[in-house]
């Protein structure tokens, strides 16, 4: 009896994975199919090319590229449904080819694969069209949303229950939502009222922060599929996820309240087409959070003790502070030392066609020199001319000047090059300066935001109990020979926890106009990270936004930081074109080196690099500018390193200083900061 059982176990069980594997199929051509409705600027659907990529080889790729092929035929026009579905088969060729390589396999090549083939196939439309230029970053920016859907869609459709896939089922309820966007009731947006309401329920459910990033990732994605430059969306959901995140724990009407509240300090003062809309918008949206079923909650909440409650207020305050604080640094720095901008001469279009033709020409002495007067007439006349019309014509120029000109054709295929040229300069110019006045209005406004929020929580208190590792600090400065002022910045600082930063930042040049970027550098830094931001994240913002301010002088930053965590017993560098670091524990010495290029150098979004390093008692971290030593020959550095024996980081540091000087005559400016950890700790 028992045989006669197990054997009919096995084709029952069969017949079960059959049904769950044609259920999992039936899903995702769901879903490829609904995807599509949610379109970017563009015209692009990259949800649904996500979803094919998440959903791998097989039955679930195919279901997946069918459920496109459906849902591209229903709400895609025909230019843009034949290269969708040329990305989708192209993805799923793909990841068949990969199925054997356990390196092409993994979740994050299968989702950069997924971002460059529709980049691949797009740019080549993006190419060949009227309008390159203002199609380019719509297309570039649908390739990223393609990758990251295909980065974070794989773990919500497994289920795997970890962080990972929450985040990745919450953008796939907002990809979802976003196709309902032009459903309107009213003038209401049925997929813009669902999404508030589905960000209140992820910030109540996991907290101020996550809320925060929730609604910034929702928000940005908002504004893409909107195309909005205004950032409207982006403001409203990330400060309305931080206030209702904060409300974690308490009664869901608090909650709501306090989405409509961030909402309000928005959209107010906001002059923008959505601000009307959206504020209707959200208050239906709290409605329908509020009629959720507590099931979805939990069922009923245990009030948190009030002491808990309290603290957390008091922390979250602290932060909110001091991150208003960093934002306002950022936005001032933003109008100072920035020159202002300087339209482009048109003449420089003649001077350079004139270099390329007429040097050569056997007229040039008769033209540019005898002549030069009716010739600089000739081309001044033609100027309005061309700036109107876009390319020159041999009409705008006097008869005298195409008469007596032996190279017209030539002059003029020249000029019209130039001419481009110029005016694509003009608007990069333009672009500019909208995207640095924007930034520093975004910056000014979240501060303010912060600020009102931090306003109405309680007040700081003293944090105690955590390990107080023994650390002492060394450093020493020196500026370039001849120069009163050393363009490096040190600074030292411990946070709350117990964790020890070391700033160094080498500002471009020398002198007083690199001490002053440094600093401020190392000033803004040590803000974001006293306000609770993460080192990744506040490098990279200060990046972007140095980025701006350097636009037109072309200045940069080296930054080295070193965060040391005693109770981990770990140092982790992050570097933005720093010089090496070196960590000494008796005569053994390593190096840490990075290759990220300085901060605020255009055209370079990378993050810094990052190394993370155990460390023990006894050992000692050493941060040194390329002033020290050249980063090709520093083997006299490590010899000193690793044959000095005493335990003062300052006598360290200027023993380091004095051989640096002697072998490289202060070519540069020079610092260096030491940090010692001693052996011994003691709880507080």
């Amino acid at each position: 009896m028992r045989e006669g059982q197990a054997v009919e176990h096995g084709p029952i069980t069969l017949q079960r994975e059959q049904a769950a594997r044609l259920l999992g199929a039936g899903i995702r051509f769901f879903l490829g199919a609904a995807l599509t409705a949610g379109r970017t600027a563009g015209g692009y659907a990259p949800f649904a090319l996500g979803l094919t990529a998440a959903a791998g080889p097989g039955l679930w790729g195919a279901a997946a590229l069918a459920g496109n092929a459906v849902g591209a035929l229903l709400f895609l026009e025909f230019s843009a449904a034949l290269p969708h579905l040329a990305i989708a088969v192209l993805i799923l060729t793909a990841a068949s080819a990969f199925q054997g390589s356990a390196l092409l396999a993994r979740p994050k090549v299968q989702a950069v694969t997924a971002g460059l083939l529709s980049l691949a196939v797009w740019g080549i439309y993006v190419v060949q069209s009227l309008s390159p230029v203002e199609k380019l970053t719509p297309c570039l920016t649908a390739s990223v949303l393609t990758g990251v859907s295909a980065w974070m869609f794989r773990p919500a459709l497994e289920m795997e229950g970890t962080p990972a896939s929450a985040d990745g089922t919450v953008l796939l309820g907002a990809a979802l939502l976003l196709g309902l966007w032009d459903l309107e009731l009213q003038g209401i947006s049925v997929g813009r009222t669902l999404l508030c309401a589905l960000l209140a329920w992820t910030a109540y459910e996991r907290g101020a922060t996550a809320g925060a990033w929730a609604g910034l990732g929702l928000g940005l994605t908002a504004d893409l599929c909107a195309g909005s430059g205004s950032g409207i969306f982006t403001a409203v959901f990330g400060l309305a996820g931080l206030a209702t995140g904060s409300r974690q724990g308490c009664r869901r009407i608090g909650a709501s309240g306090a989405f409509l509240a961030a909402a309000l300090a928005v959209l107010l003062p906001a002059n923008d087409p959505f601000a009307r809309p959206l504020l209707l918008e959200a208050l239906m949206g709290m409605g329908m959070f509020l009629l959720l079923p507590g099931r979805l909650f939990g069922g009923k909440r245990i009030k948190r003790a009030e002491k808990t409650a309290a603290l957390g207020g008091i922390q979250l305050k602290e932060r909110l502070t001091k991150a208003a604080a960093a934002l306002r640094e950022l936005y001032d720095s933003m109008g100072r030392n920035t020159p202002q901008s300087t339209e482009e001469n048109p003449a420089i279009v003649f001077d350079r066609a004139a270099e390329r033709v007429c040097r050569g020409c056997a007229l040039c002495d008769l033209c540019w020199q005898r002549e030069y007067t009716g010739t600089f007439n000739a081309l001044n006349d033609a100027t309005p001319y061309l700036l109107e019309r876009g390319r020159a014509m041999a009409k705008d120029f006097p008869g005298y000047f195409t008469s007596r000109c032996i190279h017209l054709p030539d002059f003029l295929t020249a000029v019209n090059g130039e001419l481009s040229a110029y005016l694509l300069r003009q608007q990069y110019r333009r672009q500019l300066e909208e995207t640095r006045r924007s930034a520093r209005g975004q910056y000014a406004q979240l501060s303010e935001l912060l600020t009102a929020t931090a306003a109405g929580l309680g007040a700081a208190v003293p944090v105690s109990g955590a390990v107080d590792a023994v650390c002492r600090i060394g450093a020493a400065l020196r500026p370039k020979e001849g120069e009163s002022a050393c363009g490096d910045t040190v600074v030292s600082f411990r946070q709350d926890g117990g964790v020890w930063c070391l700033l160094l930042a080498d500002g471009m040049g020398s002198g007083e106009p690199a001490r002053k970027e440094s600093a401020l550098t190392c000033r803004l830094l040590r803000q974001f990270l006293e306000a609770g931001i993460e080192p990744e994240a506040a490098l990279k913002t200060l990046n972007d936004a140095m980025a701006l301010r350097g636009a037109e002088t072309g200045s940069f930053t080296t930054i080295d930081l070193c965060v040391f965590d005693p109770a981990a017993g770990e140092a982790v560098f992050y570097k933005y074109g720093a010089a090496p670091s070196y960590l000494k524990k008796g005569g053994a010495v390593r190096r840490v080196t990075g290759s990220s290029l300085p901060a605020g150098l255009r055209g370079t979004p990378a993050p810094p690099d990052v190394t993370r390093v155990p460390l023990e008692p006894g050992s000692f971290v050493v941060m040194v500018s390329d002033g020290v030593a050249d980063a090709e020959r520093d083997e006299w550095l490590q010899n000193l390193l690793a044959g000095w024996e005493g335990e003062d980081p300052q006598v360290l540091a200027g023993l380091m200083m004095t051989e640096s000087i002697r072998r490289e005559r202060l070519q540069d400016d020079c610092g260096i900061q030491v940090l010692y950890w001693e052996p011994e700790s003691r709880e507080v």
